[in-house]
């Protein structure tokens, strides 16, 4: 509806700047042949005669720009046209190449065998006029550049209140059997079972208890505090290397010093998982995923590279938006909530390095010092 409203609006305002434009330039020519007239008549007057009233009508034209010529194109008289003295002839002839395109120029006779053409061009204020519509246009722009930012802004913070409402469902949701899960831990314990099948269950437990943690963040600011990122690499892959098939081979290499730098450990964690995951799927359970962790004066850089079947070069972009998937039974949150965690809450960079198709892929992160 305020599009249609300032569509009709503009539309209006629009016409009635033309018919305006139309009714301001026929009175300027109007007003030139009324000059015209008394150039004549002041060049026909004896020296008894009142002329008066045509000097007043001719040195009252001080907005309409105008050249007298004879017949062979001297210039006898200017009017309104601004010069200096040493360039007064070039800045002319210019200007009267201009002004017999502008308007047919008005034939005054003089005497008999002598006549003067007057040609003129648009006022200053007419010039002005001619471009407010493109103004008028490029405001009604800007205009529906606000609506459209201000109502996307408005559909983005809904949805943004509806995920993180969801996550944090989620999350309490999951605390409720998980607590039961602790308590059936502590009991396999105490029975007569393998302890190795009971601290693998732990270990699931007590990540399940981290995945709800990560879920009840979403929609407020996490905390950061400092870490040493290459232990939080090993640990994902230790999580993976004995839930993935034996044919996944992880790969890690590691600068020698120790490296200290602001982190969510929790979703940071969750960022390594979610690349991690994706490129299990890419290579269909086979194959290899090799991350390097880098450190530089400024930051510090994790190329996590596997290799699946590839990212075509359109879709390197969208595969960070919400929604978007590739998975028949995906819904495209992971690698969108995975930007977030990394350009929103650590003020770093994600994005594909490189792709080929049936190669592999490079994620690239960068996490500033």
């Amino acid at each position: 509806m305020l599009l249609v409203l300032a569509t009709g609006i503009i539309s209006v305002i629009l016409w009635y700047t033309y018919i305006f434009f139309n009714s301001f330039q026929k009175q300027e020519e109007i007003k030139m042949e009324i000059l015209a007239e008394a150039y004549v008549q002041f060049n026909k007057a004896t020296n008894n005669e009142d002329i008066s009233l045509l000097v007043k009508i001719i040195e009252n034209n001080n907005s309409i720009p105008m050249i007298v010529t004879d017949v062979e194109g001297t210039i006898l008289l200017d009017q309104n046209i601004p010069y200096k003295e040493n360039n007064k002839q070039k800045v002319l002839s210019k200007r009267l190449e201009e002004m017999k395109k502008v308007h047919l120029p008005i034939e005054i006779n003089i005497s008999k065998d002598k006549n003067q053409y007057i040609y003129y061009s648009n006022s200053e204020i007419l010039n002005r006029l001619r471009f407010y519509p493109l103004a008028l246009a490029f405001i009604f722009v800007i205009f529906l550049l606000i609506i459209y930012n201000v109502f996307n802004a408005s559909s983005i913070s809904d949805k943004n209140k509806l995920w993180s409402g969801m996550a944090k469902e989620t999350a309490h949701q999951i605390g409720t059997p998980l607590s039961s899960l602790l308590g059936w831990v502590e009991i396999l314990r105490s029975e007569n079972i393998d302890q190795t099948y009971v601290d693998e269950i732990q270990k699931d437990v007590e990540h399940l208890n981290i995945i709800a943690n990560r879920f009840s963040k979403i929609g407020s600011e996490p905390i950061l505090n400092i870490h040493n990122p290459s232990l939080i690499i090993e640990d994902t892959i230790a999580y993976f290397k004995s839930r993935s098939s034996k044919n996944v081979v992880f790969n890690y290499n590691k600068p020698n010093n120790k490296l200290s730098v602001k982190l969510n450990k929790d979703l940071f964690g969750w960022v390594l998982e979610n690349i991690i995951k994706n490129a299990i799927d890419a290579m269909s359970g086979k194959g290899n995923i090799d991350i390097q962790l880098r450190d530089t004066s400024n930051e510090i850089q994790i190329l996590i590279t596997d290799t699946g079947k590839g990212i075509p070069k359109n879709l390197q972009k969208k595969i960070f938006e919400p929604g978007f998937t590739t998975k028949e039974r995906g819904w495209g949150l992971g690698l969108s909530l995975t930007k977030r965690i990394i350009t929103k809450y650590h003020n770093g960079k994600v994005f594909v390095k490189q792709s080929q198709k049936h190669t592999g892929t490079t994620f690239l992160i960068k996490i500033p010092k």
